[in-house]
């Protein structure tokens, strides 16, 4: 049997008030591509199908479309909700919609969802676990404390009755730790403070694969078959240098399992560039057009540029961001502040130039002194 594993589509979703739905859209076609040459049995999308719990109505069709056209390939989907996404409304139309071999696990009713599948090598259990809380599980557990998410998870996966001598696979979306060890992060994630959410990954022994979503960069945790597929997408300048996938698995008899990825390519790449400003229009502008790509531009010159995002933006149209990493951008090396000390005893140019120090974080010349002195001079002397 072949499953394909994806995750985080986070549809509608955008990053630094730029729309994805043009990406998403395009990603979108190229997983169906994909689908319509690996043929797969089936189709695991392990939560976050939408980036909002209420999503806008482009997001809502472009998702129609790519289910609309899954479905015409002939083969099982297994979607759950996430925790961006609104399980009532995911979950919607949900019992019809399994005749045509879409499986959605939206809201959590108490137990896993099971569909079982059969190949030459005899069944083939899919256990579907949407985006849980404690409290969403205790209200099902009424004699367990169910205090954690790890504990809820746990519930939930002993009271299902896994047959582990035949071959069973989890879908879900929540954070999976293995002791110590914790998967690679990205800023677009949403993790709770203080590690409250995270889950073993013992809890899953039971399972010969979990398809994991939540986390966007590609990775198992625990063991090879605990895996998060990743976002098809980059969704912050923190997964620049990832490269996004999606992950194949390749079934035999129990035990025995392939597991390999094919590269995905988006429309437009999200990267960074670094150095000063005639060198980063240089390079763009020695190109045959502007780079559409999404990008993160830092500018190390140390003099004052006007309007250097105009500037990028002639060679870079789509830039997200603009930082600077130069002597006046760094931590001071200099303690003092226009707050240091006994302010009534220090004159007016003494304020100012600590001030000038704390905000450039180089000392004022012989030429700016000057000049803010003749300022002081003219409007009242050295008096505060």
């Amino acid at each position: 049997m072949k499953l394909l594993h994806t995750a985080d589509l986070h549809i509608g979703k955008r990053v630094n008030e730029f729309s994805m739905l043009e990406d998403q859209k395009v990603i979108l076609e190229q997983i169906l591509r994909i689908t319509n040459e690996v043929q797969p049995d089936g189709l695991l999308l392990a939560g976050d199908i939408y980036d909002k719990s209420v999503p806008p109505g482009e997001a809502v069709g472009l998702l129609d479309e790519f289910l609309t056209e899954l479905v015409t390939c002939k083969l099982q989907i297994f979607l759950i909700s996430g925790n961006h996404d609104s399980p009532e409304r995911l979950n919607f139309g949900s019992r019809i919609l399994q005749n045509n071999g879409l499986h959605i696990a939206g809201t959590f009713d108490g137990s896993l969802k099971h569909i079982l599948l059969r190949d030459t090598y005899g069944p083939v259990h899919i256990y579907l676990l949407p985006y849980v809380k404690p409290a969403v599980v205790q209200a099902f557990y009424p004699g367990q404390d169910i205090a954690s998410y790890e504990d809820a998870v746990r519930a939930v996966i002993a009271s299902s009755d896994i047959d582990t001598r035949e071959r069973n696979i989890l879908v879900a979306h929540q954070f999976i730790t293995s002791g110590s060890n914790e998967p690679e992060r990205c800023d677009s994630e949403t993790i709770s403070v203080g590690g409250l959410n995270n889950i073993d990954a013992s809890v899953f022994e039971a399972f010969d694969y979990v398809a994991l979503g939540h986390l966007h960069g590609p990775q198992c945790i625990g063991r090879e078959t605990v895996r998060y597929a990743g976002s098809p997408l980059k969704y912050s300048f923190s997964e620049a240098r990832q490269q996004k996938s999606v992950t194949i698995l390749e079934f035999a008899e129990k035990g025995k399992l392939g597991i390999h990825q094919i590269p995905l390519t988006a429309l437009r790449d999200l990267r960074e560039i670094k150095g000063p400003l005639a060198e980063l229009l240089r390079t763009g502008t020695s190109q045959d057009q502007p780079s559409e790509d999404y990008i993160r531009a830092t500018l190390t010159d140390e003099n004052e540029i006007y309007d250097a995002i105009g500037q990028l933006r002639q060679v870079y149209p789509n830039i997200m961001r603009l930082d600077f990493a130069n002597s006046r951008s760094r931590p001071e090396a200099d303690s003092r502040s226009a707050a240091f000390g006994d302010v009534a005893r220090k004159s007016r140019l003494e304020l100012f130039e600590e001030f000038y120090l704390k905000q450039n974080n180089q000392e004022m010349s012989e030429e700016q002194h000057k000049i803010m002195q003749d300022i002081l001079e003219q409007t009242g002397g050295d008096r505060i």
